[in-house]
């Protein structure tokens, strides 16, 4: 298992980022790397309340981790901390146990130059899956969410 640490910087307050990490409907429309469409099952923000979620390549050919072209994670909310922090637990839906294992995703908020520093934290990621690759897509989700925040749309609208 390994972890990975990607930062953003996000032209908006605190309160407004934090809004979309708590709302189902923003969630689906930046959670998800690009090439990918993601459908929100289920979304309880609150602490202990659960989620669950798929992520389906656009291409035909891509192959998923719980099924043919789709990855589908299911966790928990471990810590919300209003515009400052939320610390999600979750697990791949998944028979491959290079796959298995419960990952930690800590998202923290800070101020930083008129707008919001973005850190995200994900430990205990399978081995099976590459930490560039992690990066990559947390990067683009990271971008998704920096546009939908800043356009000043409401979250999940």
């Amino acid at each position: 298992m390994h972890a990975t640490r990607v930062s953003w910087h996000v032209d908006a307050p605190r309160a407004a980022v934090y809004r979309a990490l708590v709302d189902a409907g923003a969630i689906g429309a930046w959670r998800v790397p690009d090439g990918m469409t993601a459908q929100v099952h289920a979304f309880d923000a609150r602490e202990g309340g659960t989620f669950r979620v798929s992520l389906t390549y656009d291409r035909a050919d891509a192959g998923g981790k719980s099924g043919a072209h789709t990855d589908t994670y299911r966790g928990h909310f471990a810590r919300l901390v209003p515009d400052e922090q939320v610390v999600e637990v979750m697990e791949f839906e998944t028979a491959d146990p290079a796959l298995s294992g419960a990952m930690t995703l800590t998202t923290t908020l800070t101020d930083a130059d008129g707008g919001t520093d973005v850190v995200v934290v994900h430990e205990g990621i399978p081995d099976a899956v590459p930490a560039e690759a992690n990066e990559t897509g947390t990067r683009m989700a990271l971008a998704k969410l920096a546009a939908l925040v800043e356009s000043g749309e409401r979250p999940g609208s």
